[in-house]
């Protein structure tokens, strides 16, 4: 072979590697969730592109306060987003439109993860039921509704978790709700918070403390989602999850496409890679993640655990998310005047 030749085959050897080389940032959840999270989807996407996938781990409040801090330079080519803030990113020219045929999978999913593709809002590809967690060694008689929470003698052995978490919020806007109160009047629900810290309940900010006050203290119940109550069923704990009676909060975690990046080619792919049925039955056997993609098809336990579907996804509850990220410094504020007390 001629040096002229060589030197050709090296410089497209180069090229090639230089394309098969970029690198997108995206926020993932940490924990449980992340590792899911890599197994399911990145490290996938990664095989299949030759891509790499930057995380930086940041809760949805957190990654959107970034995000808007950095809009004229924005660090992620994709964000991730459990508490709706996806609507007030899109409105705010955060996020940019997807056109739906974009994406290969967008076709498939329920009418619920994609109500606002072309406005900026991305794709719902896990969603989470949130109910109460408890101990089944512990408690004879399951628990049926929320309102079972307001039980004194559970208070003692009660985990509530902070509402800057999102599970935490909207564990609390549940418990508001029950208390009387409603999305204009979040009072009755401080005060609930409030008679149950006197009773001896104590506050968390995170998952792992969850399961820190289930495995290591005297945890008994606590109000949070259905993928965690997997998560410590599956590290052997006796765990049990139902459903309140009153009605069950959707958590909806979506993938959307950061404006001011150069890499929504690349981006899209992992976006759509997100809603493919074969990455929502991986999330739902790691974690009990409810599908969006009407061809995922789930089995056994998974789907026994997992609402699945038009119609059970429809039953869920959704607290308005504009409303909620309008108030949200000032229901944190009046919460962390709550819990000091």
């Amino acid at each position: 072979m001629t040096r002229s030749l060589l030197l050709s085959f090296s410089a497209i050897l180069a090229a090639g590697t230089a394309a098969n080389a970029q690198t997108i940032t995206i926020n993932s959840f940490g924990g449980a969730y992340e590792e899911a999270h890599r197994k399911c989807i990145i490290e996938p996407f990664e095989q299949a592109t030759g891509a790499s996938v930057q995380i930086v781990t940041a809760y949805s409040a957190d990654g959107f306060a970034q995000l808007r801090a950095q809009r004229e330079a924005p660090q992620f080519d994709v964000i991730h987003f459990s508490g709706g803030q996806e609507i007030i990113a899109a409105q705010e020219g955060l996020l940019v439109p997807i056109d739906p045929a974009s994406l290969s999978n967008a076709g498939d999913l329920v009418a619920a993860a994609r109500p606002n593709l072309e406005g900026g809002e991305g794709p719902a590809y896990s969603i989470v039921a949130m109910g109460l967690l408890y101990n089944s060694d512990v408690i004879e008689t399951t628990p049926t509704n929320w309102s079972d929470l307001t039980n004194p003698e559970w208070h003692e052995n009660l985990v509530l978790t902070d509402i800057s978490n999102t599970y935490g919020m909207q564990g609390f806007l549940m418990l508001n709700q029950v208390a009387g109160g409603d999305l204009s009047n979040i009072q009755p629900g401080l005060d609930l918070v409030g008679q149950m810290l006197d009773g001896g309940a104590i506050v968390v900010s995170t998952s792992p403390e969850i399961m820190q006050e289930f495995a290591q203290n005297d945890a008994w119940i606590a109000p949070y989602s259905s993928d965690y109550a997997f998560v410590l069923q599956d590290a052997g704990l006796p765990i049990g999850f139902v459903q309140g009676a009153e009605g069950t909060p959707g958590v909806y975690i979506t993938a959307n496409l950061v404006a001011g990046r150069d890499n929504e080619e690349l981006s899209l792919q992992l976006i759509d890679r997100s809603i493919s049925p074969e990455a929502q039955v991986c999330f739902a056997e790691e974690m009990s993640y409810a599908p969006t993609n009407v061809r995922a098809e789930l089995t056994g336990e998974v789907a026994e655990n997992t609402p699945f579907g038009e119609e059970a996804l429809s039953g869920l509850i959704r607290f308005d998310p504009q409303t909620v990220e309008a108030e949200r410094s000032n229901w944190v504020d009046a919460w962390n005047r709550t819990i000091a007390r």
